[in-house]
């Protein structure tokens, strides 16, 4: 999965345990109704974020997991993550309004070379 967005937050690396490793980063929608999501980038993935600063526009790739756990008293709970394994920044849009230089005329005329008969190899 993905999800596109502005980079609206990035957290300092946080040393979970010993061997665990978590970043987050936090993307603005660009929609009707904009969203912040948090995406978790964990161990080596942490440090794809370096080279991004909010307001960019970026691209992340996406994995939903969740996990079932059961407290001490018997009741079962039920957590969700997003868990960011791909991040890339999104190209902007060409200027409106704009137009592409036009080839120059020569290119609009034919060949002098060309003769009909010789190209006419169509089989129908």
């Amino acid at each position: 999965m993905e999800i596109s967005g502005k980079v609206k937050v990035i957290n300092a690396e946080q040393q979970v345990s010993a061997a665990f490793k978590k970043r987050e980063l936090v993307v603005t929608t660009e929609e009707q109704y904009p969203q912040h999501i948090m995406i978790e980038f964990t161990q080596d993935k942490c440090d794809l974020l370096n080279n991004y600063r909010p307001g960019e526009a970026v691209k992340v790739s996406i994995n939903l997991r969740g996990r079932e756990w059961t407290n001490p008293q018997g009741e079962t709970k039920y957590f969700n993550s997003i868990q960011g394994w791909r991040i890339e920044k999104l190209q902007a849009d060409a200027p409106q309004g704009q137009v592409p230089p036009m080839p120059a005329k020569e290119a609009f005329e034919p060949a002098a070379n060309y003769k009909e008969e010789e190209h006419d190899d169509l089989p129908f």
